[in-house]
């Protein structure tokens, strides 16, 4: 019940805004994501972004954004010895809602842009697989929050309608306070701006 609930909240608040918009548009793209942990080597995993932007402003803009995310980490267990003993990975599928105010420098065939703002995010779907000795050793390892808050900040450009944003999001909120684990990623997308 609160997912439908969800889902149709989204759906009315995109039709208000993008009534009321200045640029709407749809945008995808790949995104490099790793977990920071405590005592525990970590490296990033590749995902995707899909979804929608609107644009209020030109030159001092507000975007809020709608999207599905894949996003994760992988994970080295390693004992005093530096040997790797026990491995594992975690993927989450997301809906992510920035809210993001930025500047533009250009006209409307050629656009640059900076902007900054908090994202909230909602885990839609976890797939995790630990090797059998995590469970043991670190049996809260995989306790992840469903909602996080994190920061996003980069560049783009436009090009007639064709926008391309290259990002940088940290976590504000720690996805699993046992381990001090914070998710971060990397995010290049591309989109297509209806007006």
């Amino acid at each position: 019940m609160k997912k439908r609930f969800l889902c149709i909240a989204i759906v009315i608040v995109a039709a208000t805004v993008g009534a009321k918009a200045q640029s709407l548009g749809v945008k995808a793209g790949v995104n490099f994501s790793k977990i920071n942990t405590d005592n525990v080597s970590e490296s990033s995993v590749t995902g995707y972004q899909a979804g929608l932007f609107a644009r209020f402003g030109t030159s001092l803009y507000l975007q809020p954004e709608l999207y599905l995310g894949s996003s994760g980490g992988k994970f080295d267990f390693q004992n005093s010895n530096s040997t790797v003993t026990a491995n594992g990975k975690v993927t989450f599928t997301t809906l992510n809602v920035p809210l993001l105010i930025g500047k533009g420098f250009g006209g409307d065939n050629l656009n640059f842009r900076i902007m900054a703002g908090p994202v909230y995010s909602y885990v839609l779907d976890k797939n995790q697989n630990f090797s059998d000795n995590v469970n043991g050793a670190f049996n809260d390892f995989g306790d992840y929050r469903k909602s996080t808050l994190g920061y996003q900040a980069g560049a783009g450009v436009d090009i007639g309608h064709i926008t391309a944003d290259l990002r940088y999001e940290g976590g504000l909120t720690k996805i699993n306070e046992s381990y001090g684990q914070r998710q971060n990623l990397w995010a290049l997308t591309v989109g297509f701006k209806f007006f």
